[in-house]
């Protein structure tokens, strides 16, 4: 299975695609999607549209994972991020790939085995799923292969609560 994991932001969305078979994870593709401050938010989020539509249409990926939104306390910066996932959401969408939403506590769990888990401990397990000899940066692109990671996690529950309950 093909999972495409999205961090939006309107300055860095991270993206990270990766390949899930049997319990072995294959990074097939990562990295970010930058947009200039000096833009339009519009413009800005048509950019994020625009290379997120161009990444899946290349990688075709069979799920596509997202994190929901964590408002802090800061709300400008939260309904612009809100701007971004929804315009990142359609874009997937758009082309027919099912969309996946998880909380930042459900992406802990399942990539650290703990939902208070500290952001340098799930990047040292993405690194470590994924056979990586760094962690990738920005925090962003490591966030995006943690989502990716949790959708192969959670799906591959699901599936195998809804097999048992067939029985």
């Amino acid at each position: 299975m093909i999972i495409m994991g999205v961090d939006p932001g309107t300055a860095i969305t991270g993206y990270g695609i990766v390949e899930y078979q049997g319990n072995r994870f294959r990074p097939v593709d990562y990295g970010c999607i930058r947009t200039s401050a000096k833009m339009t938010l519009a413009r800005r989020l048509q950019q994020l549209y625009d290379s997120i539509s161009e990444i899946i249409r290349e990688y075709t990926p069979e799920a596509y994972a997202v994190e929901q939104l964590f408002f802090n306390k800061n709300t400008r910066t939260a309904l612009a991020v809100g701007h971004a996932r929804g315009v990142l959401v359609l874009a997937a969408a758009h082309q027919g790939i099912p969309v996946f939403e998880y909380t930042p506590l459900q992406v802990k769990q399942a990539v650290a085995g703990y939902g208070r888990a500290q952001k340098v401990q799930v990047q040292q397990m993405v690194q470590t799923f994924l056979n990586l000899k760094a962690v990738p940066k920005p925090d962003d692109v490591a966030d995006a292969l943690a989502v990716s990671i949790c959708h192969a996690h959670s799906y591959k529950m699901a599936e195998r609560l809804q097999t048992k309950g067939e029985q």
